[in-house]
């Protein structure tokens, strides 16, 4: 029985061995020139998706560049809008308007504002 054990153990031991050079053989098969002849499609696929990837990514770059310089742009409109309105506001201040008119030769009114209402019954149109 003692033989029969040993025997079967070497069977066992040789199986890896064996199935490694299997392995290797595989390998250089698969990386043969057959190999690389019957995969051009899919090598083919692979370096399309490849060259769409890089462009994709190159765009990406430049769009966000392109956003970059909107938003200086906006932000720099911004500061423009705001210093404008602010301008404004001072400029429509009363007594900004009492000042500028002045030197057209108007001044304020001294009575309030009043009304002309019309009889309808006197008035016909």
């Amino acid at each position: 029985m003692s033989t029969q054990n040993t025997h079967n153990v070497t069977e066992q031991e040789q199986q890896p061995a064996q199935r490694v050079r299997s392995d290797w053989k595989t390998l250089v098969d698969k990386l043969s020139y057959k190999a690389i002849v019957n995969n051009i499609p899919f090598l083919a696929f692979v370096a399309l998706l490849a060259v769409l990837y890089i462009n994709n990514s190159q765009r990406a770059v430049d769009m966000q560049r392109e956003l970059n310089k909107e938003n200086k742009v906006l932000k720099e409109l911004r500061w423009k809008y705001m210093d404008v309105s602010s301008k404004l506001m001072y400029v429509k201040m009363e007594s900004e308007v009492i000042k500028r008119a002045s030197s057209l030769g108007m001044k304020p009114m001294s009575l309030p504002a009043y009304s002309i209402v019309v009889d309808s019954t006197i008035y016909k149109p």
